[in-house]
């Protein structure tokens, strides 16, 4: 058996910031909020006796702060390989824009359907059926237990049926005997 724990990177804008839909074409880091987040994943990790024997990890900065926080707080090294597969997904016309602009933009319903069921809004560039081939092959290879440091709107296509993951949070998936993925938990924050 095999386990995966989908972790979504930590907070990006500070309580005094307006917060806008951020994709894969904006690379902001961590904001202090963030980095706590992703030091209590870290202990949390700890505290449950989880070892990670390999990450993925997205390419914008927030997720690699990500990961190499949990493993700094951990007190471990452990391999971590980039992947274009991680990458935050494109929102198009919405990028950059606070979410009010967006909703105005899109309408509530359509945000909705997104956070729900994973139905993309006209005008985001998101190619669905590459996000759910990519994750089946990194569920496919899986071995041991690996840590996956990606955004949310690449998280959605992990399995058939995942929904939003908040900022600091994670899922845990198990690879059965005959390769099946099983969810155990999905936005877990510690």
């Amino acid at each position: 058996m095999a386990r995966i724990f989908v972790v979504r990177h930590g907070n990006t804008f500070g309580p005094e910031d307006v917060v806008r839909r951020i994709g894969g074409r904006t690379d902001l880091p961590l904001v202090s909020s963030g980095r706590e987040q992703a030091r209590a994943l870290g202990r949390h990790f700890t505290a449950r006796g989880i070892v990670f024997d390999s990450c993925l990890c997205g390419p914008l900065s927030r997720t690699r702060q990500t990961a190499d926080l949990i493993f700094d707080t951990a007190g471990y090294v452990c391999p971590i390989t980039l992947t274009e597969a991680l990458r935050e997904i494109d929102h198009g016309p919405d990028e950059g824009r606070p979410e009010a602009e967006v909703i105005a933009r899109i309408g509530q319903p359509a945000l909705d359907a997104w956070d729900r069921d994973a139905i993309v809004p006209d005008g985001w560039l998101v190619d669905a059926d590459a996000r759910r081939a990519a994750w089946a092959d990194i569920l496919a290879q899986v071995q041991g237990t690996r840590l996956v440091v990606t955004s949310n709107g690449t998280a959605r296509f992990t399995v058939p049926g995942a929904t939003k993951l908040r900022t600091g949070g994670y899922g845990e998936i198990i690879i059965t005997a005959d390769r099946a993925a099983r969810v155990i938990a999905w936005d877990v924050r510690p």
